[in-house]
């Protein structure tokens, strides 16, 4: 049970990427269809890059002899650290939702879930069960955030991304020093 909890933690840390975009774009007038459309690739991507991580962080730990446990703490405060950097850029979010639009945002917004997808083995071997829980909740956030965006502007946003950050963190240091 403590894995599936700790799972869905980093699914909800992984997700908050992906709910801050989708709150900017909630505030441009975007059919449903193409809401949902994006938040059916975010989730395919979100299955998909943990697999494809964990596959790869699995040769690397065997050939490299790496504590799993510590190398996903590590990959966890990168992720939250590169958060924090993302905080301070200023980009506009400006942005017409084409499909490879949707693909780019959904691609950009799934890379953390590959890094994650290299120290999975340290809390489960099932990595398919990660994948469907990463993918449900980012495909969840990515429609909770639109719904949001629509009615509120920017405020959200910011408390969005701190609350993943801090998030990462806690479970970086807990993987850590476990």
């Amino acid at each position: 049970m403590s894995v599936i909890i700790s799972l869905f933690i980093i699914g909800v840390s992984l997700s908050m990427d992906t709910f801050s975009i989708s709150l900017s774009i909630g505030t441009f007038n975007v059919s449903k269809n193409n809401i949902l459309l994006l938040c059916l690739i975010v989730g395919i991507l979100h299955f998909l890059m943990p697999i494809i991580g964990a596959f790869l962080g699995n040769k690397v730990i065997t050939f490299l002899n790496i504590n799993s446990n510590f190398l996903l703490g590590i990959i966890l405060l990168f992720i939250g650290v590169e958060m924090i950097l993302d905080l301070f850029k200023n980009e506009s979010n400006k942005f017409e939702l084409s499909i490879f639009n949707m693909f780019l945002v959904s691609f950009s917004v799934s890379l953390d879930s590959f890094s994650t997808g290299l120290g999975l083995s340290a809390i489960t071997s099932n990595v398919i069960l990660s994948g469907l829980i990463f993918s449900v909740c980012a495909s969840s956030f990515t429609f909770l955030g639109y719904l949001i965006g629509k009615y509120s502007k920017e405020k959200v946003g910011i408390y969005a991304k701190l609350f993943g950050i801090i998030l990462l963190f806690i479970l970086g240091l807990f993987h850590i020093f476990k």
